[in-house]
């Protein structure tokens, strides 16, 4: 595993490689900016799924997004910043403990840029395990752990925001979810080259 301030860019000269040992290009965003306008519809079906989840306890409310029949009003203090900071290594921690031998992986890296975290690996990996590693920070930090505070009246209005906005981040990782689930056969194997994904039986 390696440290990295940049995200990695396509490597033509691997590009050519992969695709002269018989990978397969997905079908997918070419380019960071219409990936996030594909992902945007995803990003409200997230919200919706992890409001559903926040309101079967204490419910969300106007109040706990700083809206209020005065106007809007959120206060950034430094809890806030600590929990949003905490809450982005923990998503990126999440990708990086799945994919197999990370630790020993020096074709694996993690790092955090102006636009956020990212985790790269261009191991091969089994699509049953690249599924988990693209879901898990979405599922585990607005699915499951919502339900769990919740549970435990432990859900508070930093937290519900926090979490609402790991969802909204996490409109990528499910694009790239949907777009693995349908294209590659079963048993396959992916790899990465910069934003670009292929996959081989």
């Amino acid at each position: 595993m390696k440290l990295s301030s940049k995200i990695p860019v396509v490597d033509p000269q691997r590009h050519n490689s992969l695709i002269e040992d018989n990978w397969v290009h997905l079908k997918e965003p070419q380019n960071l900016v219409t990936a996030i306008a594909a992902s945007l519809p995803l990003m409200a079906l997230n919200l919706l799924l992890t409001i559903g989840v926040i309101s079967l306890f204490p419910p969300l409310t106007p109040d706990d997004l700083g809206i209020s029949q005065g106007g809007f009003q959120i206060t950034i203090n430094l809890w806030l910043i600590a929990g949003f900071i905490g809450f982005l290594v923990m998503h990126e921690l999440l990708h990086l403990v799945l994919i197999p031998d990370f630790t020993s992986s020096a074709r694996t890296y993690i790092g955090i840029t102006h636009m956020g975290g990212f985790v790269y690996s261009e191991e091969m990996i089994r699509k049953s395990a690249y599924l988990l590693i693209t879901i898990a920070p979405f599922v585990a930090l607005s699915i499951l752990l919502p339900a769990m505070l919740g549970s435990m009246g432990l859900l508070s209005p930093a937290l519900k925001i926090l979490i609402l906005l790991n969802s909204m981040a996490s409109s990528m990782d499910v694009l790239t979810f949907i777009l693995v689930l349908t294209q590659v056969p079963d048993s396959s194997y992916i790899t990465s080259n910069g934003m670009r994904t292929y996959w081989k039986k």
